[in-house]
């Protein structure tokens, strides 16, 4: 059982993505709208770099694979 403030990196899975330097703002953004609408990815972490070239982290919860439903 899990107590709030717990997490750990290993409840997470990171996919790291870079942006080149002549994105904008806003196309960032629509690009990053759409992996978190679609593919369930959230904003970890983001770095800007002095040439414009943005690093960005994006985070989702691991899916632990249960046992899966009976076919009947």
């Amino acid at each position: 059982m899990r107590t709030e403030g717990t997490d750990t990196d290993q409840d997470w899975e990171y996919r790291p993505l870079r942006l080149p330097p002549g994105t904008t703002r806003y196309s960032a953004a629509t690009q990053l709208s759409i992996h978190a609408e679609f593919s369930g990815w959230e904003l970890s972490r983001v770095l800007l770099y002095s040439d414009g070239t943005r690093k960005v982290w994006l985070r989702r919860r691991r899916t632990t694979p249960g046992i899966g439903e009976l076919l009947t």
